[in-house]
């Protein structure tokens, strides 16, 4: 499961109210669907985890004080935009009404043949 595209799409940033007939168009069951969609955002999750770790891991030191922990701007400043981004959810519902997402469903390709 992957985006077929670098590029983020315009994604809102809070909940949207969606047709459920427009997200099982694609695989004709709705909630093969939604495991698509959920496999994606956990994806998505991971990845932006694994970003933000790496990001914060080069303000770590090994003599913290408290001084330091309050005034680190720039840590703030990073959990913030953090903070900020859409959910991976949301990022992952649009990527596959988009068609951005890459999918098979092995079962279903057995029976086809």
């Amino acid at each position: 499961m992957t985006a077929n595209n670098t590029n983020k799409p315009a994604v809102a940033s809070s909940t949207v109210t969606r047709d459920l007939r427009e997200l099982d168009v694609k695989t004709d069951n709705i909630y093969e669907s939604l495991v698509i969609m959920a496999k994606r955002a956990n994806q998505i999750s991971n990845n932006i985890k694994e970003e933000l770790h790496q990001k914060l891991s080069e303000f770590a030191s090994s003599n913290d004080n408290l001084e330091e922990v309050f005034e680190n701007r720039e840590q703030i400043e990073i959990s913030k935009h953090y903070e900020k981004m859409p959910k991976p959810t949301l990022v992952a519902v649009q990527e596959f009404l988009d068609n951005k997402i890459y999918y098979r469903n092995p079962a279903k390709e057995a029976r086809e043949l």
